[in-house]
């Protein structure tokens, strides 16, 4: 048995993502192509992000299907709130096996070019005005992400501080309530104003 690519979707994660993908019926009347297995469309999302290649020069003898299913599979995961839900399992065995520590939290933030522009973009501040983004992210101590969120290059830190706490989804895990709140919350400069 050979060695596992990083790319590969195991056994054991797979188990948790599959229940969560919607169910997409076959038409009857003009069929089309059959549609490509989920496991292996998303170990082709995953070769494409872990190589840094363009969706389209997705080699097609590795069996992922074309360049453009694969870009497009995420999308509809997406909106069907595959993503966010997987997040949450994830979270919640995190914090059942005490991984997640809550006791402390940390927010920033990063800016990126935006080359193509898109609808969360505005000129930077800090890069001669060129349209740009920023992700704002809250991590746990560990520094495991618990919420993200992303605007254009031009917002204020201290804009998305409460909206990213908000963000944070109930981590189930244990017995009681879920967990929602940090204890303390770590922040630079960039969020600090009056009203917090």
């Amino acid at each position: 048995m050979g060695q596992q690519r990083p790319w590969e979707v195991d056994d054991g994660l797979w188990e948790r993502i599959a229940p969560l993908l919607p169910v997409v019926e076959r038409r009857t009347r003009y069929p089309g192509r059959k549609r490509l297995d989920d496991r292996r469309v998303l170990n082709g999302i995953l070769f494409v992000l872990y190589t840094g290649i363009r969706w389209e020069f997705l080699p097609q003898e590795l069996g992922f299907g074309s360049g453009m299913r694969c870009w497009r599979r995420p999308r509809d995961w997406n909106e069907a709130g595959v993503w966010q839900q997987l997040h949450e399992l994830l979270l919640a065995e995190l914090r059942a096996s005490d991984v997640l520590d809550l006791s402390r939290v940390s927010v920033d933030s990063s800016h990126l070019r935006a080359w193509k522009g898109g609808d969360a973009t505005g000129p930077s501040p800090v890069d001669q005005g060129k349209m740009g983004s920023k992700h704002h992210v809250i991590v746990d101590a560990n520094g495991i992400p618990l919420a993200a969120t992303v605007t254009g290059g031009n917002r204020n830190d201290v804009t998305q501080l409460l909206l990213l706490i908000h963000a944070v989804p109930p981590i189930c895990g244990k017995r009681g309530r879920p967990r929602r709140r940090p204890y303390v919350l770590y922040a630079n400069r960039g969020y600090d104003h009056d009203i917090y």
